[in-house]
């Protein structure tokens, strides 16, 4: 039976929510990684690659089994070989992963950084896709507040280099050390406990395993029982409070403004002391486009060393969404019109000292030589070059009034 080769793909329920990228957005998505690669250069963070697939117990172990990342949003399976196997939800655990079996204890303190992309079967909406790429910085092997302080400066000359930091608010608050932490939820837990016949069924499930992650419930019926909740303020020991006034002296000398917010939680025990967010109004519910804190239980919960570490992550997308509409100029330097075929050949040689000298060209040299110079007008284009024959000779000519324009033109009249 032969098969309609004109039918349409079906696009099967998993990759709902993923998205293909052409033109401006794909443009955006690029500048955000150039403008990230760029920032992390002058910070002295090194390049790092980690497999898409893990195996999964690294996710498992790192993110919580009850965790909603683990048990409902997660793409896993078993491989060939019968190995339970996970698209990455993340980067840091395979990072923690990473350091671990490779040995990277030799080079701590190590800063790193990575982009790519991650994968979370969840609801898609406006900024998150299943399929969805982030930017991920992190620093392991240090236990200073200073780079807690130099990954937090390092976000925000991010967002100002893409020109996004008006209208962005980092979020600060510490978790506290060990001692300071555990002090903290036994006394949240004899607070939620008094309120158990209140809570929702997702808090109560918490109460358990997560009951910090209940002080972030989004439903109305646990609000009032979260915001009565202790702060962590009153059980912070003194290493603890001078950690946390070293970060924001940190920022403060680097002008990075920031605001404390005391309910800013992570729910798994091997986070401790600072946890952070930038956060916008400009996409709706989800506005936090820069995330992160420091885990410093990370590592030895993967089956290492205790190492302290800390890091953070960033929607490429949100980050792209919210760069303003001229950001990208998507105009080429050139585009080169041949309307005469006889002159192919010098509108090639154009074409090749402008791209050898760096400069965006095209060129139009097939189809009617009357259309050509029309077809090429409608290129975006700094300059616009037409090259012919005009009364037995070659002839060029540039229209154009940009610096990009000017230099173009000393180029192609020296040929």
């Amino acid at each position: 039976m032969s098969k309609d080769k004109s039918a349409k793909i079906a696009t099967p329920q998993a990759v709902r929510g993923t998205q293909d990228m052409l033109g401006d957005f794909a443009d955006r998505f690029q500048h955000v990684v150039d403008r990230f690669e760029h920032v992390r250069r002058l910070y002295g963070y090194k390049r790092i690659e980690v497999p898409v697939i893990e195996p999964t117990a690294v996710f498992a172990r790192s993110l919580g089994e009850t965790t909603d990342v683990v048990s409902k949003e997660m793409y896993s399976f078993e491989d060939r070989g019968g190995e339970g196997v996970t698209l990455r939800p993340e980067f840091t655990a395979g990072i923690a992963r990473a350091y671990i079996t490779n040995g990277w204890q030799q080079f701590a303190p190590l800063k790193v950084a990575t982009h790519g992309p991650l994968f979370r079967y969840e609801r898609p909406q406006k900024g998150r896709y299943r399929q969805f790429h982030q930017l991920d910085a992190e620093t392991i092997g240090s236990d200073s507040p200073l780079a807690d302080a130099e990954l937090l400066v390092f976000a925000d000359q991010l967002l100002k280099e893409l020109g996004v930091g008006e209208g962005v608010t980092l979020t600060l608050n510490t978790l506290g050390d060990a001692e300071s932490r555990d002090a903290w939820r036994t006394a949240l837990v004899e607070h939620f406990m008094g309120h158990r016949g209140d809570l929702s069924e997702d808090s109560l499930a918490r109460l358990d395993k997560n009951p910090l992650r209940i002080l972030d419930s989004k439903d109305p019926k646990d609000r009032p029982i979260a915001d009565s909740a202790p702060d962590i303020d009153a059980y912070l020991t003194n290493e603890a409070q001078d950690f946390f006034a070293a970060v924001t002296a940190g920022l403060d000398a680097a002008g990075v403004a920031w605001e404390r917010n005391a309910r800013l939680v992570r729910g798994l025990d091997y986070y401790r002391h600072t946890a952070f967010e930038f956060v916008t109004d400009r996409l709706g519910a989800q506005g936090t486009v820069i995330g992160g804190g420091r885990y410093d239980g990370l590592i030895e919960t993967l089956g290492g060393p205790a190492t302290p570490a800390v890091g953070w992550a960033a929607g490429i997308e949100r980050l792209a969404m919210l760069l303003d509409a001229d950001v990208i100029d998507n105009r080429l330097d050139a585009v080169i019109a041949v309307e005469d075929d006889g002159q192919l050949a010098l509108a090639m040689k154009a074409l090749t000292a402008l791209r050898g000298s760096g400069f965006s060209t095209e060129i139009v040299a097939s189809g009617s030589p009357r259309k050509r110079f029309d077809k090429a007008a409608k290129i975006p284009a700094h300059a616009l070059i037409s090259i012919g024959t005009r009364d037995g000779e070659s002839y060029i000519n540039i229209r154009g009034d940009s610096e990009r324009t000017i230099a173009a033109k000393a180029i192609v009249q020296a040929l």
